[in-house]
């Protein structure tokens, strides 16, 4: 699955392409070269519109050909010790879907803690019609195993943000798209909510999972975990309350969306 991913889907298809009966990458029209990039290594390109995350990988698995899929995202690398075990599982399967263990890479660091290590996803190697995926979710997409689980041993790589600036984006992305899951669950927003449950998402990555033995980046993942959950719940209040309306016309007046002094222009430029 990508979207303007030229700078990491080449290293992703690499990790796979030599191996692999087929490689599909489903993209939903990147404005980069994702897909141009792609097919010259020889992967089959589907050009797929996103709504939800769970929607772009049911439409994924659809568009694969054979008995067993291997989903690998583009910030994702599978390692020669994980295509061995892959290839020798597929020969001889034991369950129907298996979890694959993730070493993260971040802010020049392996992260080792914070719930960063094993990371598991959804499992990422199944036999076809073993998951579906509900397609409403419109981020941390729920799922259904038809079948028995089981886990590889052997780990794939995962660089999941390039830096800081490409968190924050992301961070922003999911807190909104967080925002729209919680509406339509009937959920109420706030800042003292947003506020609590957002400190305790850092307390629970940085201190009870020991983010903080990781060092900087241990610390700006729990940072991010904060801020990701109070916007989600400021933003899903900003909609609920209307927050996003229009000021009055006369902005000295008192109502919804105005409080305060007006600061005469002069008085503005000289401070």
């Amino acid at each position: 699955m990508t979207y303007n991913e030229a700078e990491k889907i080449a290293d992703a298809i690499a990790s796979v392409i030599d191996w692999a009966d087929e490689v599909v990458v489903v993209d939903s029209f990147s404005s980069d070269g994702t897909d141009a990039i792609a097919r010259e290594l020889g992967a089959r390109v589907e050009q797929i519109p996103f709504r939800t995350f769970g929607q772009i990988r049911n439409a994924a698995i659809a568009a694969c050909r054979f008995a067993w899929i291997f989903s690998l995202d583009a910030d994702e690398r599978c390692t020669d010790a994980a295509a061995a075990e892959i290839q020798a599982v597929v020969a001889n399967p034991e369950f129907d879907a298996y979890f694959i263990p993730r070493r993260n890479w971040y802010l020049g660091r392996w992260v080792r803690h914070g719930g960063w290590y094993p990371d598991y996803r959804q499992p990422q190697l199944f036999r076809r019609g073993a998951i579906t995926f509900d397609e409403s979710a419109e981020v941390h997409e729920e799922y259904t195993i038809h079948g028995t689980t089981g886990h590889l041993t052997q780990e794939i790589i995962q660089f999941p943000f390039k830096d800081i600036e490409q968190m924050i984006h992301k961070m922003q992305r999911y807190s909104t798209l967080g925002a729209e899951k919680y509406v339509r669950q009937g959920r109420r927003g706030g800042i003292l909510k947003g506020l609590l449950h957002g400190l305790w998402g850092f307390f629970r990555l940085y201190v009870l999972k020991l983010g903080f033995l990781d060092g900087r980046a241990g610390f700006i993942i729990a940072l991010g975990n904060f801020e990701g959950t109070f916007y989600r719940y400021a933003k899903l209040a900003a909609r609920q309350q209307g927050w996003l309306c229009k000021p009055p016309a006369d902005p000295t007046a008192d109502g919804a969306g105005y409080s305060g002094t007006l600061v005469k222009s002069e008085e503005r430029s000289s401070s």
